[in-house]
Protein backbone atom coordinates (compact mmCIF):
# COMPACT_ATOMS: atom_id res chain seq x y z
CA UNK A 1 0.00 0.00 0.00
CA UNK A 2 2.63 2.73 0.90
CA UNK A 3 4.76 1.46 -2.39
CA UNK A 4 1.24 2.27 -4.73
CA UNK A 5 0.99 5.35 -2.37
CA UNK A 6 4.83 6.45 -3.37
CA UNK A 7 4.54 5.66 -6.94
CA UNK A 8 1.39 7.99 -7.67
CA UNK A 9 3.34 10.73 -5.29
CA UNK A 10 6.32 10.51 -7.89
CA UNK A 11 3.87 10.24 -10.95
CA UNK A 12 2.22 13.29 -10.03
CA UNK A 13 5.04 15.17 -8.75
CA UNK A 14 6.79 14.33 -12.38
CA UNK A 15 3.92 14.06 -14.55
CA UNK A 16 1.03 16.29 -13.75
CA UNK A 17 -1.77 15.39 -15.51
CA UNK A 18 -5.07 17.69 -16.99
CA UNK A 19 -7.93 19.27 -15.24
CA UNK A 20 -11.12 17.68 -15.36
CA UNK A 21 -14.69 18.32 -14.36
CA UNK A 22 -17.76 15.86 -14.19
CA UNK A 23 -21.44 15.60 -12.78
CA UNK A 24 -22.35 12.64 -10.69
CA UNK A 25 -26.00 12.10 -10.16
CA UNK A 26 -28.17 8.64 -9.10
CA UNK A 27 -31.50 7.56 -8.43
CA UNK A 28 -34.02 9.64 -10.58
CA UNK A 29 -36.72 7.16 -10.38
CA UNK A 30 -38.76 8.72 -12.56
CA UNK A 31 -41.38 6.03 -11.74
CA UNK A 32 -42.15 7.05 -8.01
CA UNK A 33 -43.95 10.39 -7.41
CA UNK A 34 -44.12 12.31 -4.70
CA UNK A 35 -45.54 10.76 -1.26
CA UNK A 36 -46.39 11.26 2.35
CA UNK A 37 -49.54 13.37 1.12
CA UNK A 38 -53.31 12.71 2.06
CA UNK A 39 -54.41 16.03 0.42
CA UNK A 40 -52.63 18.88 -2.06
CA UNK A 41 -54.46 22.25 -2.89
CA UNK A 42 -54.76 22.20 -6.86
CA UNK A 43 -52.58 25.08 -7.39
CA UNK A 44 -49.45 22.44 -6.90
CA UNK A 45 -50.76 19.59 -8.26
CA UNK A 46 -49.24 19.63 -11.75
CA UNK A 47 -45.97 20.87 -9.92
CA UNK A 48 -45.79 17.83 -7.94
CA UNK A 49 -46.79 15.40 -10.63
CA UNK A 50 -43.93 17.07 -12.47
CA UNK A 51 -41.22 17.34 -9.99
CA UNK A 52 -39.59 14.15 -10.35
CA UNK A 53 -39.04 14.73 -14.00
CA UNK A 54 -38.17 18.74 -13.38
CA UNK A 55 -35.04 17.71 -11.20
CA UNK A 56 -33.54 15.15 -13.47
CA UNK A 57 -34.04 17.37 -16.36
CA UNK A 58 -32.16 19.99 -14.33
CA UNK A 59 -29.29 17.50 -14.20
CA UNK A 60 -29.41 17.42 -17.67
CA UNK A 61 -29.68 20.76 -18.58
CA UNK A 62 -26.62 21.46 -15.91
CA UNK A 63 -24.71 18.77 -18.34
CA UNK A 64 -24.96 21.02 -21.32
CA UNK A 65 -24.39 24.56 -19.16
CA UNK A 66 -21.84 23.32 -16.79
CA UNK A 67 -18.72 22.84 -19.26
CA UNK A 68 -18.19 19.29 -17.97
CA UNK A 69 -15.92 16.43 -19.60
CA UNK A 70 -18.41 13.86 -18.90
CA UNK A 71 -21.79 12.58 -16.86
CA UNK A 72 -21.86 9.96 -14.45
CA UNK A 73 -24.85 8.40 -13.52
CA UNK A 74 -24.53 5.57 -10.71
CA UNK A 75 -27.98 3.90 -10.96
CA UNK A 76 -31.66 3.67 -10.52
CA UNK A 77 -32.87 6.05 -13.26
CA UNK A 78 -35.86 4.62 -13.72
CA UNK A 79 -37.84 1.40 -14.13
CA UNK A 80 -38.37 1.06 -18.03
CA UNK A 81 -41.92 0.07 -17.56
CA UNK A 82 -43.24 1.68 -14.74
CA UNK A 83 -41.79 4.76 -15.44
CA UNK A 84 -43.52 4.89 -19.38
CA UNK A 85 -42.74 6.46 -22.29
CA UNK A 86 -42.41 10.32 -20.48
CA UNK A 87 -39.69 8.68 -18.28
CA UNK A 88 -38.28 7.08 -21.38
CA UNK A 89 -38.31 9.96 -23.68
CA UNK A 90 -36.68 12.44 -21.02
CA UNK A 91 -33.72 10.11 -20.45
CA UNK A 92 -33.35 9.68 -23.92
CA UNK A 93 -33.83 13.12 -24.68
CA UNK A 94 -30.89 14.23 -22.65
CA UNK A 95 -28.60 11.47 -23.76
CA UNK A 96 -28.86 12.69 -27.28
CA UNK A 97 -28.44 16.19 -26.40
CA UNK A 98 -25.30 15.29 -24.63
CA UNK A 99 -24.13 13.10 -28.00
CA UNK A 100 -24.80 16.37 -29.93
CA UNK A 101 -22.31 17.62 -27.42
CA UNK A 102 -19.84 15.87 -27.35
CA UNK A 103 -20.73 14.60 -23.95
CA UNK A 104 -19.77 11.32 -22.79
CA UNK A 105 -22.61 9.21 -20.14
CA UNK A 106 -20.84 6.72 -17.86
CA UNK A 107 -23.75 4.86 -16.10
CA UNK A 108 -23.70 1.55 -13.73
CA UNK A 109 -27.30 0.81 -13.33
CA UNK A 110 -29.08 -0.18 -9.72
CA UNK A 111 -32.25 -2.28 -9.38
CA UNK A 112 -34.66 -0.59 -10.98
CA UNK A 113 -32.86 0.22 -14.33
CA UNK A 114 -31.90 -3.10 -14.63
CA UNK A 115 -29.67 -3.75 -18.35
CA UNK A 116 -32.01 -6.84 -18.92
CA UNK A 117 -34.81 -4.49 -18.31
CA UNK A 118 -33.98 -2.25 -21.14
CA UNK A 119 -35.88 -2.44 -24.79
CA UNK A 120 -33.67 -3.84 -27.29
CA UNK A 121 -35.32 -1.96 -29.59
CA UNK A 122 -34.61 1.58 -28.04
CA UNK A 123 -30.59 1.98 -28.70
CA UNK A 124 -28.72 3.95 -26.69
CA UNK A 125 -27.12 7.08 -28.04
CA UNK A 126 -22.87 5.89 -28.62
CA UNK A 127 -21.84 8.86 -26.30
CA UNK A 128 -23.69 6.83 -23.56
CA UNK A 129 -21.62 3.23 -22.05
CA UNK A 130 -23.99 1.35 -19.61
CA UNK A 131 -21.67 -1.05 -17.92
CA UNK A 132 -22.09 -4.16 -18.01
CA UNK A 133 -23.49 -6.60 -14.79
CA UNK A 134 -21.11 -9.50 -14.88
CA UNK A 135 -17.65 -7.63 -14.81
CA UNK A 136 -16.08 -4.07 -14.35
CA UNK A 137 -15.30 -2.15 -17.55
CA UNK A 138 -12.07 0.68 -17.29
CA UNK A 139 -12.94 2.72 -19.72
CA UNK A 140 -9.63 5.98 -20.72
CA UNK A 141 -11.58 9.27 -20.89
CA UNK A 142 -10.04 10.92 -23.99
CA UNK A 143 -9.74 14.59 -24.22
CA UNK A 144 -8.31 15.61 -27.94
CA UNK A 145 -6.51 12.34 -27.75
CA UNK A 146 -5.11 12.51 -24.32
CA UNK A 147 -6.37 10.09 -21.38
CA UNK A 148 -7.35 12.60 -18.58
CA UNK A 149 -8.83 9.48 -16.08
CA UNK A 150 -10.29 6.35 -16.02
CA UNK A 151 -13.51 5.49 -15.30
CA UNK A 152 -14.23 2.05 -14.05
CA UNK A 153 -17.99 0.51 -13.76
CA UNK A 154 -20.34 -1.79 -13.34
CA UNK A 155 -24.11 -2.23 -12.98
CA UNK A 156 -25.53 -3.88 -10.02
CA UNK A 157 -26.68 -7.40 -9.95
CA UNK A 158 -29.52 -7.34 -7.82
CA UNK A 159 -27.53 -6.33 -4.39
CA UNK A 160 -28.73 -3.33 -2.65
CA UNK A 161 -24.50 -3.03 -1.14
CA UNK A 162 -21.24 -2.42 -3.68
CA UNK A 163 -19.42 -5.88 -4.55
CA UNK A 164 -16.30 -3.97 -4.33
CA UNK A 165 -14.25 -7.17 -5.12
CA UNK A 166 -15.92 -7.28 -8.26
CA UNK A 167 -13.82 -3.73 -9.64
CA UNK A 168 -10.53 -5.29 -9.61
CA UNK A 169 -8.54 -4.07 -12.58
CA UNK A 170 -5.51 -3.17 -13.63
CA UNK A 171 -3.42 -0.29 -11.81
CA UNK A 172 -3.55 2.91 -13.24
CA UNK A 173 -1.36 5.73 -13.22
CA UNK A 174 -4.80 8.03 -13.94
CA UNK A 175 -7.17 9.68 -11.91
CA UNK A 176 -10.05 6.69 -11.29
CA UNK A 177 -13.41 7.03 -11.02
CA UNK A 178 -15.40 4.17 -9.82
CA UNK A 179 -19.04 4.06 -10.46
CA UNK A 180 -21.57 1.68 -8.78
CA UNK A 181 -24.97 0.94 -7.46
CA UNK A 182 -24.70 0.65 -3.99
CA UNK A 183 -22.86 1.25 -0.44
CA UNK A 184 -20.25 -0.38 1.09
CA UNK A 185 -17.79 0.45 4.11
CA UNK A 186 -14.93 2.75 4.22
CA UNK A 187 -12.34 -0.14 4.34
CA UNK A 188 -13.46 -2.13 1.65
CA UNK A 189 -13.65 1.03 -0.77
CA UNK A 190 -10.68 2.72 -0.02
CA UNK A 191 -8.92 -1.19 -0.53
CA UNK A 192 -9.75 -0.62 -4.00
CA UNK A 193 -7.86 2.42 -4.11
CA UNK A 194 -10.22 4.42 -6.49
CA UNK A 195 -9.62 8.03 -6.21
CA UNK A 196 -13.05 8.96 -6.31
CA UNK A 197 -16.41 6.76 -6.03
CA UNK A 198 -19.73 7.62 -7.16
CA UNK A 199 -22.23 5.53 -5.63
CA UNK A 200 -25.73 4.97 -6.03
CA UNK A 201 -28.59 3.49 -3.83
CA UNK A 202 -29.49 6.35 -0.62
CA UNK A 203 -31.71 8.35 -1.99
CA UNK A 204 -30.34 11.05 0.69
CA UNK A 205 -27.19 12.55 -0.07
CA UNK A 206 -24.25 10.41 1.93
CA UNK A 207 -20.60 10.59 2.06
CA UNK A 208 -18.14 7.31 3.53
CA UNK A 209 -15.89 9.06 4.71
CA UNK A 210 -12.12 7.61 4.40
CA UNK A 211 -13.62 5.64 1.33
CA UNK A 212 -11.28 7.45 -1.76
CA UNK A 213 -8.67 10.08 -1.61
CA UNK A 214 -11.44 12.48 -3.34
CA UNK A 215 -14.72 11.26 -1.74
CA UNK A 216 -16.40 8.46 -1.86
CA UNK A 217 -20.55 9.97 -2.39
CA UNK A 218 -23.79 8.86 -2.89
CA UNK A 219 -25.76 12.26 -4.74
CA UNK A 220 -29.18 10.81 -3.81
CA UNK A 221 -31.89 11.24 -5.71
CA UNK A 222 -32.43 15.12 -7.17
CA UNK A 223 -35.82 14.82 -5.88
CA UNK A 224 -37.31 13.76 -2.42
CA UNK A 225 -40.09 11.74 -2.35
CA UNK A 226 -41.53 11.63 1.07
CA UNK A 227 -40.85 12.71 4.66
CA UNK A 228 -37.42 10.01 5.12
CA UNK A 229 -36.32 11.95 2.14
CA UNK A 230 -36.04 15.18 3.71
CA UNK A 231 -33.39 18.10 3.34
CA UNK A 232 -31.97 19.11 0.17
CA UNK A 233 -32.06 17.18 -3.11
CA UNK A 234 -29.71 17.42 -5.75
CA UNK A 235 -26.17 16.08 -7.89
CA UNK A 236 -22.72 17.03 -7.21
CA UNK A 237 -19.54 18.49 -9.30
CA UNK A 238 -16.69 17.36 -9.07
CA UNK A 239 -13.67 19.48 -10.59
CA UNK A 240 -10.01 17.56 -10.44
CA UNK A 241 -7.09 19.68 -11.20
CA UNK A 242 -3.71 19.16 -12.68
CA UNK A 243 -2.32 17.48 -9.50
CA UNK A 244 -5.37 15.23 -8.73
CA UNK A 245 -6.57 17.19 -6.10
CA UNK A 246 -10.56 17.06 -6.44
CA UNK A 247 -13.22 19.80 -5.48
CA UNK A 248 -16.36 18.07 -4.63
CA UNK A 249 -19.60 20.77 -4.61
CA UNK A 250 -23.55 20.12 -4.21
CA UNK A 251 -26.05 21.72 -6.58
CA UNK A 252 -29.86 21.50 -5.46
CA UNK A 253 -32.40 20.55 -7.67
CA UNK A 254 -35.49 19.92 -5.83
CA UNK A 255 -38.81 22.02 -6.19
CA UNK A 256 -40.52 20.40 -3.59
CA UNK A 257 -38.28 19.73 -0.30
CA UNK A 258 -39.67 17.99 2.42
CA UNK A 259 -38.70 19.07 6.06
CA UNK A 260 -39.44 17.12 9.45
CA UNK A 261 -39.24 19.80 12.26
CA UNK A 262 -39.32 19.17 16.00
CA UNK A 263 -41.01 21.68 18.48
CA UNK A 264 -40.47 21.45 22.34
CA UNK A 265 -42.63 23.35 25.22
CA UNK A 266 -40.01 25.89 25.86
CA UNK A 267 -40.01 27.06 22.40
CA UNK A 268 -44.04 26.82 22.40
CA UNK A 269 -44.21 29.17 25.99
CA UNK A 270 -41.56 31.91 24.64
CA UNK A 271 -44.01 32.37 21.14
CA UNK A 272 -46.92 32.20 23.70
CA UNK A 273 -48.90 29.48 21.35
CA UNK A 274 -48.13 27.09 19.28
CA UNK A 275 -50.16 28.88 16.00
CA UNK A 276 -47.58 31.84 16.44
CA UNK A 277 -44.31 29.07 16.98
CA UNK A 278 -45.58 27.89 13.92
CA UNK A 279 -46.45 30.67 11.68
CA UNK A 280 -42.75 32.26 12.81
CA UNK A 281 -40.73 28.64 11.49
CA UNK A 282 -42.55 28.97 8.46
CA UNK A 283 -41.25 32.38 7.51
CA UNK A 284 -37.73 31.56 8.38
CA UNK A 285 -37.95 28.16 6.57
CA UNK A 286 -39.17 29.64 3.52
CA UNK A 287 -36.50 32.06 3.64
CA UNK A 288 -33.36 29.46 4.20
CA UNK A 289 -34.89 26.90 1.58
CA UNK A 290 -34.92 29.22 -1.75
CA UNK A 291 -38.29 29.56 -2.54
CA UNK A 292 -38.97 25.81 -3.00
CA UNK A 293 -42.24 24.68 -2.03
CA UNK A 294 -42.12 23.07 0.86
CA UNK A 295 -43.74 20.17 2.43
CA UNK A 296 -43.46 20.30 6.60
CA UNK A 297 -43.92 17.26 8.87
CA UNK A 298 -43.95 19.08 12.36
CA UNK A 299 -43.80 17.09 15.57
CA UNK A 300 -44.82 18.83 18.72
CA UNK A 301 -43.35 16.82 22.15
CA UNK A 302 -45.25 18.36 25.22
CA UNK A 303 -43.22 18.04 28.41
CA UNK A 304 -45.96 18.39 30.93
CA UNK A 305 -49.94 19.37 30.67
CA UNK A 306 -49.22 22.92 31.68
CA UNK A 307 -47.98 24.26 28.17
CA UNK A 308 -51.51 23.06 27.26
CA UNK A 309 -53.04 26.12 27.04
CA UNK A 310 -50.97 27.64 24.76
CA UNK A 311 -51.49 24.19 22.17
CA UNK A 312 -55.06 24.62 21.33
CA UNK A 313 -56.89 22.11 19.34
CA UNK A 314 -54.61 20.55 16.50
CA UNK A 315 -57.15 19.90 14.21
CA UNK A 316 -58.22 23.45 13.67
CA UNK A 317 -54.35 24.62 13.50
CA UNK A 318 -53.54 21.87 10.71
CA UNK A 319 -56.83 23.80 8.57
CA UNK A 320 -55.58 27.17 9.43
CA UNK A 321 -51.99 26.61 8.54
CA UNK A 322 -53.09 25.02 5.09
CA UNK A 323 -55.17 27.72 4.46
CA UNK A 324 -52.48 30.50 5.39
CA UNK A 325 -49.21 29.42 4.44
CA UNK A 326 -50.22 26.15 1.80
CA UNK A 327 -51.65 28.58 -0.84
CA UNK A 328 -48.96 30.88 -1.64
CA UNK A 329 -46.14 30.98 -4.22
CA UNK A 330 -43.55 29.09 -3.35
CA UNK A 331 -46.29 27.01 -1.16
CA UNK A 332 -45.06 26.30 2.62
CA UNK A 333 -47.41 22.70 3.12
CA UNK A 334 -47.98 21.54 6.32
CA UNK A 335 -47.86 16.87 5.47
CA UNK A 336 -48.86 16.23 9.15
CA UNK A 337 -48.65 17.91 12.42
CA UNK A 338 -47.93 15.48 15.58
CA UNK A 339 -48.80 16.19 18.88
CA UNK A 340 -46.96 14.07 21.80
CA UNK A 341 -49.35 14.14 24.87
CA UNK A 342 -47.16 14.91 28.04
CA UNK A 343 -45.91 12.92 30.29
CA UNK A 344 -46.19 14.59 33.33
CA UNK A 345 -49.20 15.74 35.00
CA UNK A 346 -49.57 17.65 38.39
CA UNK A 347 -49.78 15.99 41.30
CA UNK A 348 -52.08 18.13 42.58
CA UNK A 349 -54.46 16.65 39.75
CA UNK A 350 -53.87 13.15 40.56
CA UNK A 351 -54.68 13.39 43.95
CA UNK A 352 -57.50 15.56 43.98
CA UNK A 353 -60.86 13.67 44.87
CA UNK A 354 -62.52 13.89 41.98
CA UNK A 355 -63.57 12.03 38.44
CA UNK A 356 -60.03 13.67 37.20
CA UNK A 357 -57.97 12.72 39.71
CA UNK A 358 -59.47 8.89 39.41
CA UNK A 359 -59.11 9.07 35.68
CA UNK A 360 -55.23 10.12 36.46
CA UNK A 361 -54.64 7.66 38.76
CA UNK A 362 -56.13 4.86 36.34
CA UNK A 363 -53.92 5.76 33.77
CA UNK A 364 -50.93 5.54 35.65
CA UNK A 365 -52.00 2.19 36.67
CA UNK A 366 -52.39 0.63 33.36
CA UNK A 367 -49.32 2.56 32.00
CA UNK A 368 -47.32 0.73 34.13
CA UNK A 369 -44.03 3.34 34.86
CA UNK A 370 -43.19 6.12 36.22
CA UNK A 371 -45.44 9.49 36.00
CA UNK A 372 -43.95 12.52 36.98
CA UNK A 373 -45.96 15.72 37.76
CA UNK A 374 -44.89 19.55 37.55
CA UNK A 375 -41.71 20.55 37.82
CA UNK A 376 -41.94 21.49 41.07
CA UNK A 377 -44.27 18.72 42.37
CA UNK A 378 -43.26 14.89 41.00
CA UNK A 379 -45.05 11.95 41.55
CA UNK A 380 -42.86 9.30 42.87
CA UNK A 381 -44.20 5.66 41.84
CA UNK A 382 -42.27 2.55 41.65
CA UNK A 383 -42.26 1.58 37.67
CA UNK A 384 -43.87 -2.08 36.96
CA UNK A 385 -45.04 -4.19 34.32
CA UNK A 386 -48.38 -2.39 34.23
CA UNK A 387 -51.76 -4.05 34.42
CA UNK A 388 -53.23 -5.01 30.65
CA UNK A 389 -55.95 -2.80 29.80
CA UNK A 390 -58.55 -5.07 28.44
CA UNK A 391 -61.40 -2.99 26.41
CA UNK A 392 -63.61 -5.80 25.08
CA UNK A 393 -65.85 -5.59 28.33
CA UNK A 394 -66.61 -1.69 27.44
CA UNK A 395 -67.16 -2.85 23.24
CA UNK A 396 -69.90 -5.02 25.02
CA UNK A 397 -72.50 -2.45 26.79
CA UNK A 398 -72.83 -0.96 22.83
CA UNK A 399 -75.17 -2.91 20.77
CA UNK A 400 -74.69 -1.00 17.28
CA UNK A 401 -70.80 -0.97 17.50
CA UNK A 402 -69.55 -2.82 14.61
CA UNK A 403 -67.42 -6.38 14.83
CA UNK A 404 -64.68 -4.38 13.51
CA UNK A 405 -64.65 -1.67 15.71
CA UNK A 406 -64.72 -4.44 18.42
CA UNK A 407 -61.91 -6.46 17.79
CA UNK A 408 -60.04 -3.44 17.24
CA UNK A 409 -60.75 -2.22 21.02
CA UNK A 410 -60.52 -5.10 22.35
CA UNK A 411 -57.01 -6.42 20.43
CA UNK A 412 -54.82 -3.74 20.80
CA UNK A 413 -50.97 -4.50 19.54
CA UNK A 414 -48.80 -4.43 22.02
CA UNK A 415 -46.51 -1.84 20.31
CA UNK A 416 -49.09 0.60 20.25
CA UNK A 417 -50.78 0.38 23.40
CA UNK A 418 -48.41 2.73 24.92
CA UNK A 419 -48.98 5.73 22.32
CA UNK A 420 -52.83 5.11 22.64
CA UNK A 421 -53.39 5.18 26.33
CA UNK A 422 -51.24 8.48 26.09
CA UNK A 423 -53.78 9.92 23.63
CA UNK A 424 -56.52 8.52 25.75
CA UNK A 425 -54.99 10.19 28.78
CA UNK A 426 -55.14 13.53 27.15
CA UNK A 427 -58.17 13.77 25.37
CA UNK A 428 -60.14 12.77 29.25
CA UNK A 429 -58.03 15.21 30.63
CA UNK A 430 -59.12 17.91 28.31
CA UNK A 431 -62.73 16.60 28.26
CA UNK A 432 -62.67 16.20 32.66
CA UNK A 433 -61.09 19.88 32.74
CA UNK A 434 -63.61 21.36 30.07
CA UNK A 435 -61.19 21.27 26.71
CA UNK A 436 -62.56 20.31 23.77
CA UNK A 437 -63.02 16.73 22.43
CA UNK A 438 -61.73 17.55 19.57
CA UNK A 439 -57.84 16.75 20.64
CA UNK A 440 -56.10 13.57 18.66
CA UNK A 441 -52.00 12.99 18.90
CA UNK A 442 -52.17 13.16 14.99
CA UNK A 443 -53.70 15.20 12.20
Amino acid sequence: MACAAEKRRFKEETMPGESFRFIHASDFHLETPLGDLDHLPPQLRTAMATAPRDAAAAVFEAALAENIDFLVLSGDLMHPVAAGPHGMSLLLDGFEKLHAANTAVYWAAGIADDPKQWPEAVPLPPNVTLFPRDRAVAIPHQRAGRTVCSVIGRSSEGRSTLHVAGFQTETTDEFTVGVGHGIADASALSGARMDYWALGGPHNHTEIEGGATAGAIAPGSPQGRNGDESGPHGYVVVDVDAEHTARVRRVETDRFRYLNVAIDSDEIRSAGSLRNLLGQKIGTLTNEHGGRHLLIAWEVTLDNAEVLPSVGDPTELLRNLRRDHGTTNPAAWTTRLTVRPPHNYPKSWQDEDTILGDFLRASKKFAGARVRGAATDEATTTPSSGDRLDLMPFTEEHSDLSSTASSLLGDVPADQREAILADATLLGVELLRGGKPSWGRKS
